[in-house]
């Protein structure tokens, strides 16, 4: 009976809302939609069948004219007259999934216009993230005339100077966030500069290299007109493009929309031989792969993993390699390759994720810092942003982790430096802007950048404390109090009639799905739990709930049944993502994806009743003379009951001791799932009387009973030997709650 750990709940329509709702209605029926996707349409801005049927449509989306970006014309016109003198131009870019998509379409761009062109991505390891002087200095030795920068650069200001000192040239393109200064380069395309007129500032780094190419086919065909020159490129790269925009998690909205739409279906149709390798490889299907739904989430879960695994424990340019062959053998070589390495980072980020939540135990303060800031030697440094991202989603929190390189002289032992190097990735919640509390921070560190809820950055380990201490400092007030709690937001309530075939289809039509245009997220109310059972190693749970008809497989990823402290008979509410499970194509079905899980609010109620009246008793605020004599025998607990708990917790220790790689350091049950098991074992007990058991055990020493989560009451069960049978007259709880009701027990 456990406080559960749940997130604030928060839903924007419930089943009677739709049901009333004329608008949502009219744009059910006169569009031919379910319901609840004229309510998800509602939830997006569209009031009215008429923009309704625009979002659907994507009428209202458009493409901009290039040329709007400042320094556009010029940056293009410098490269078409760079590539004509034969001047060699290498691009420079960054080792994630939108640098490596940035350098492959601009790469695979102008050598197809003849350019002398090269290109460079540093390794995360070796160099970390942006230009450095050692490469630039490469870079120059092998005749490099002109740099162009894709999706970095922006706050490269000493790389700039030390490019033209070099004799260089350097455009930088780029779309982070830029600072009050802005590096000395020949041009600056990045729509978020402050004085940049272009509409649209979201676009990803090879958001803006498309813009890029773009243009460059405009001025190099001025007289084919915008559209046809940017459908072109299109037929050519938007794939690329709408893969690195999803894989950044960039707002689908505007241009970006259509980008992505327009992508995912070439990708879907008619993949380039790269891609197909890729989805071959990922997929385990060793012949041609069958034609699938490519979606967003798709690209996000399987494909941009596999790609930005490269640059994070490898070389990106892997990648790169892959996206620009054209030889079948070549790119499935390639594309296995990508898939190995991937294999190899979700090994290292499982074993970085334990040794950082043993960390967070044993080191964060969760009562007054908001944020949790952890560093170790041994992490990888390409891993830790994932990591971060685990660590953020769990506790709903911000988190930045930090890796600082192994200083040891190879005997093992490790000398630790004020002045090593630390390099750390962060990740965020709605609340605090990540680059603006690094902003507050700057002078404490080496160097920074990113977006509002994902960034990265340098710092010597001596001012790794004061950071630390800093950053909180600027959370607090960011925040209503020193624990953030991440609301969990349903767009609409579903009764079991909604749960149907047609319905998750009709979701594949507000696709793509990202940020600003969500995947939606549903909720039910008042399902029982019929089973619960652990999946994948042990790492997830698939649940069958059931509402009157409606039977349905719910699978919750990332959540053990332990965790979940959900059993059999409960009464639950959900929240979940509606899915078509096509594991096996011939016998498809619907299924929920789950985002968060609760009691109902009537088996809620139950339980905090029964947590106030212990409380209550304990307080002296009860009056025993208001039950009856059955209802006394509930709560006050006889010999019979203590020794059906002993034997239970006896057998479940005996169990788990059996258990491959048990240590001795005994069994944690919560409250709750040792009423479960009391029930199925048939020996039903309410929350009073087993708490009052727990607590004479703990005074008799009968068991070795320690509160490891007082929160969700939670303990830690040992054996302890006992020489003559435990007399439990000499228990004062036990007394004083006899005493109480005044029976003779």
């Amino acid at each position: 009976m456990s406080p559960r750990k749940n997130g604030k709940w928060l839903v924007k329509a419930s089943h009677l809302d739709t049901e009333k709702s004329a608008a949502v209605r009219e744009i059910s029926e006169k569009l031919g939609l379910c319901r609840p996707t004229a309510q998800l349409l509602y939830n997006r801005g569209c009031e009215s069948v008429e923009t309704a049927s625009d979002f659907l449509m994507k009428k209202t989306e458009q493409l901009h004219d290039p040329f709007l970006m400042k320094d556009m014309e010029k940056a293009g016109r410098h490269i078409l007259e760079t590539a004509e003198k034969g001047k060699k131009i290498v691009i420079y870019g960054d080792y994630d999934v939108d640098g490596v998509t940035s350098v492959s379409i601009l790469y695979m761009y102008l050598e197809s216009m003849g350019a002398n062109v090269g290109y460079y991505i540093p390794s995360r390891l070796g160099e970390g993230y942006g230009m450095s002087e050692t490469s630039l200095k490469k870079l120059a030795s092998e005749g490099c005339g002109l740099i162009i920068t894709v999706d970095t650069g922006i706050t490269s200001f000493e790389e700039a100077g030390i490019i033209g000192e070099l004799g260089m040239e350097l455009i930088v393109t780029d779309h982070h966030e830029c600072h009050n200064e802005l590096p000395h380069a020949f041009a600056v395309v990045n729509p978020k500069q402050p004085d940049c007129p272009y509409p649209f500032k979201e676009l990803a780094g090879v958001g803006v290299v498309y813009k890029l190419i773009s243009a460059l086919e405009m001025l190099r065909f001025p007289g084919d007109g915008m559209y046809e020159c940017i459908k072109r490129v299109s037929d050519k790269y938007i794939d690329l493009v709408a893969i690195g925009t999803v894989a950044d998690v960039m707002p689908l909205r505007d241009e970006n929309r259509l980008i992505v739409e327009r992508g995912l279906r070439i990708i879907e149709n008619s993949p380039r031989v790269s891609l197909k390798a890729l989805l071959s490889a990922a997929t385990g299907e060793t012949k041609t792969p069958q034609k699938r739904k490519i979606t967003s989430g798709f690209i996000g879960y399987t494909v941009a993993p596999r790609i930005n695994a490269a640059g994070r424990i490898r070389s990106a340019s892997i990648a790169v390699d892959l996206f620009l062959s054209e030889d079948e053998a070549r790119a499935s070589e390639l594309a296995h390759e990508l898939c190995e390495i991937n294999k190899q980072r979700q090994i290292e980020e499982n074993k970085i994720i334990e040794q950082a939540f043993e960390k967070i135990d044993a080191e964060h303060d969760f009562e007054n810092d908001p944020v949790i800031v952890l560093s170790d030697e041994s992490w990888h440094h390409g891993i830790i942003g994932i990591v971060a991202s685990r660590i953020t989603e769990k506790y709903s929190r911000p988190c930045i982790l930090i890796s600082f390189d192994d200083v040891g002289d190879g005997s093992g032992e490790t000398e630790e430096s004020d002045t090593d190097i630390g390099k750390g990735s962060g990740r965020s919640i709605k609340g605090m802007n990540l680059v603006d509390a690094l902003t507050h921070c700057g002078d404490l560190l080496i160097k920074y950048g990113g977006h509002e809820l994902a960034a990265g950055l340098s710092i010597e380990r001596g001012r790794l404390r004061e950071f630390k201490q800093r950053i909180n400092d600027y959370a607090r007030g960011c925040f209503d109090s020193a624990q953030p709690v991440a609301a969990v937001e349903a767009e609409c309530e579903l009764v079991p009639e909604d749960v149907t075939m047609t319905q998750a289809a009709e979701l594949y039509k507000l696709e793509p799905y990202g940020v600003s245009n969500p995947v939606p997220v549903f909720v039910m109310f008042d399902m029982t739990v019929s089973s619960v059972t652990s999946v994948g190693g042990g790492k997830h749970t698939k649940l069958i709930l059931s509402r009157g008809s409606l039977v349905v497989t719910a699978m919750y990823f990332r959540r053990t049944p332990a965790e979940l402290d959900i059993f059999e008979k409960d009464s639950v509410d959900v929240m979940f993502n509606l899915d078509i499970n096509e594991y096996h194509p011939e016998a498809k079905c619907v299924q929920f994806v789950v985002k968060d899980l609760r009691l109902s609010e009537k088996a809620r109620e139950y339980e905090e009743a029964e947590r106030r009246l212990y409380a209550d008793i304990n307080e002296g605020k009860f009056n025993p003379q208001s039950v009856t004599s059955e209802e006394a025998a509930t709560i006050v607990p006889a010999r019979r009951d203590f020794v059906a708990v002993y034997k239970l917790i006896e057998k479940e220790l005996h169990r788990r001791d059996q258990e491959p790689g048990k240590d001795s350091e005994g069994s944690t049950f919560s409250i709750r799932t040792l009423s479960k098991l009391l029930e199925n074992a048939g020996c039903p007990m309410r929350y009073v009387k087993l708490k009052y058991i727990i607590r004479s055990f703990q005074e008799l020493n009968i068991l070795s009973i320690d509160e490891t989560e007082p929160e969700t009451e939670t303990y830690r069960f040992k054996y302890v030997y006992v020489k003559n049978k435990a007399d439990l007259d000499k228990s004062n709880i036990l007394r004083r709650l006899k005493a109480l009701f005044n029976r003779n027990y």
